[in-house]
């Protein structure tokens, strides 16, 4: 059965859309069959595997709202072993929508139930916020990801964060675990990125990838041209460090498999 991982930050601009569109990338390029499900009304995701978001027929918007079969939700890209569920701005009318509907905290899950066996993993990219839509991620996962910039201002909110997943550990999903955390925008030769990320290593403690993702022009160009790193520019630092991530990641769910048994 495919495992569910949500990315997820409340806060914008850390880099959990670039993480998702270039994990996912990165792990078919290694024969890992991936589904990234685009959850994020302002679908960025969407376009950055070059779909336009103008003409979808069916998206994420339709499939948490129980419009479609989930398999009719789902596009294939031209990438290797990537398909997505897309969005566009319909989804932002889910929040309205969603809250009435009968466990309507329960209602990407749902959706997602039938196609975790044609999957190795499927990657929620949520919103940056901490409504509704954002709470049906959290609920369908099994581990959650979170990018965090290496900047003062995203140490605030982690808290917050934190607590809203506490909360739906106890509510909803006892079983949802941190995956892990991801420091973006890293620039080694600052001390003050340096210190936050030691702060955030003391916050969370042997959950911190060791693989970190460096400020790169290339990332920010790649999904202007609708394509993940890996295929936009293959001898960036930005494609070496979400291959070395994809790396790490299957290294850790190898191990957490291993244990499981």
């Amino acid at each position: 059965m495919g495992k569910v991982v949500a990315i997820v930050n409340q806060k914008g601009g850390v880099g959990k859309t670039t993480t998702a569109v270039n994990l996912t990338a990165a792990l078919g390029d290694r024969g890992v069959k991936c589904l990234l499900v685009d959850i994020d009304p302002q679908g960025n995701s969407t376009s950055g595997y070059g779909i336009n978001k103008r003409t979808l027929t069916a998206s994420a918007y339709e499939l948490l709202i129980g419009r479609v079969q989930p398999a009719d939700a789902i596009t294939v890209t031209s990438f290797k072993n990537v398909s997505i569920i897309p969005s566009n701005m319909n989804l932002s009318g889910a929040e309205v929508e969603l809250v009435e509907l009968p466990q309507r905290e329960f209602c990407l899950k749902k959706g997602l139930a039938v196609l975790r066996e044609q999957f190795d993993y499927i990657f929620l990219d949520c919103p940056p916020s901490l409504g509704m839509i954002t709470v049906n991620g959290l609920c369908a996962a099994d581990t959650l990801l979170v990018p965090i910039q290496c900047e003062y201002y995203a140490l605030e909110g982690l808290s917050q964060l934190m607590t809203t997943v506490r909360q739906i550990k106890r509510l909803h999903n006892p079983q949802l675990e941190l995956e892990g955390v991801l420091l973006t925008m890293f620039d080694g030769r600052l001390n003050f990125t340096q210190q936050v990320a030691t702060e955030i290593k003391r916050f969370f403690p042997k959950k911190v990838f060791g693989t970190v993702i460096p400020r790169s022009v290339r990332l920010s160009e790649a999904p202007s041209y609708g394509e993940p790193i890996l295929y936009y520019d293959k001898r960036s630092k930005g494609a070496a460090a979400y291959n070395a991530l994809a790396k790490e990641f299957l290294k850790n769910n190898k191990k957490q498999r291993r244990a499981d048994v």
